[in-house]
């Protein structure tokens, strides 16, 4: 069965034209720079995935196979080009693959990065600490009121953590 896959995937390939993927991965990627050619949003720009199950390909489009499936709703991920209803996306591990758009969420989520993190009532360091958050929990992002701190939420409990601490969230982005 497996086989039959595989082989029905690389006859998929063989029907596209010579040189259709290459110019669909150029024409991605020459839209200007810092706005989406197809959405009139920023790219790159940060946004999570919408379900749970979410197939990374190798191009923009359904004929393109499937190279893994993410399972992990609220995974945060970069937007890094724009292809019609495609989003080529990077992962924490800059990891890239395409998704279709609907499978992606402007919900702002963010990973713990580096080592173990202490989550904080106020945003000061040496504010009582909430828990202590692992690398590679997800936070939601609440809010990013200045250069150093966000307010995030783990697992029910809203507290602050510095933005350096966090990956999924760009050095001078402020918003609340």
């Amino acid at each position: 069965m497996l086989l039959r896959l595989v082989l029905s995937a690389c006859l998929l390939l063989t029907l596209v034209p010579p040189g259709q993927a290459a110019a669909d991965d150029a024409r991605s990627a020459s839209g200007p720079v810092g706005i989406g050619p197809d959405s009139g949003l920023p790219v790159p720009r940060f946004v999570s995935l919408a379900a749970d199950k979410v197939n990374a390909r190798t191009g923009p489009g359904a004929r393109y196979p499937i190279a893994w499936q993410y399972q992990r709703r609220n995974l945060p991920v970069e937007v890094t080009a724009e292809y019609e209803y495609w989003r080529r996306i990077r992962d924490h591990e800059g990891t890239e693959a395409w998704v279709h758009k609907n499978l992606t969420s402007g919900r702002r989520y963010a990973l713990v990065d580096g080592t173990v993190r202490p989550l904080l009532a106020r945003a000061d360091p040496a504010a009582e600490v909430l828990l202590m958050a692992e690398p590679g929990v997800q936070a939601r992002l609440r809010k990013c009121p200045n250069l150093i701190w966000c307010q995030v939420e783990i697992s029910g409990e809203r507290g602050w953590m510095e933005r350096r601490h966090l990956w999924g969230i760009y050095p001078h982005e402020i918003f609340d």
